[in-house]
């Protein structure tokens, strides 16, 4: 098993945060490595105990597609969301900062060769770019 761990200061409130965690326009927006967009007609957000997260993005570049299915482990609104599957899990929180910033930790554990962890982190990363972008294209 690897571990994958990311903290990111996001200008938002934590509020603003886990929505754009939790709902499937908003998420649409940044979930994917820069370079693939996210579907909106394949998000399934049941956000609860044992509800889905599931989501197909897909390659600007050539058309592959990239699933995601898992199944949500737990969920304290709007501080701590967990998730994952026979291979995975995430682990994200949101602390409130004050002045409108919320410090965002991501932490996944995952059963794969260093090789795809580390591609997973560059891709992870990407995606945390592209949430902090939209999010301050909201203010």
């Amino acid at each position: 098993m690897a571990e994958i761990a990311i903290t990111r200061i996001l200008h938002a409130p934590r509020e603003q945060v886990w929505q754009a965690w939790t709902e499937p326009e908003r998420l649409a927006r940044w979930w994917g490595k820069r370079g693939w967009s996210a579907v909106l007609s394949t998000i399934t957000l049941d956000v609860r105990p044992g509800g889905r997260f599931a989501l197909t993005s897909v390659s600007n570049a050539d058309g592959s597609e990239m699933s995601h299915d898992a199944i949500d482990r737990e969920v304290v609104e709007p501080e701590r969301l967990v998730w994952g599957d026979d291979r995975a899990v995430a682990t994200v929180t949101f602390a409130d900062l004050g002045d409108g910033r919320t410090e965002m930790s991501f932490r996944t554990t995952v059963d794969y060769t260093r090789a795809t962890r580390d591609r997973a982190e560059g891709g992870l990363a990407s995606a945390f770019d592209r949430l902090a972008e939209s999010l301050e294209e909201e203010r």
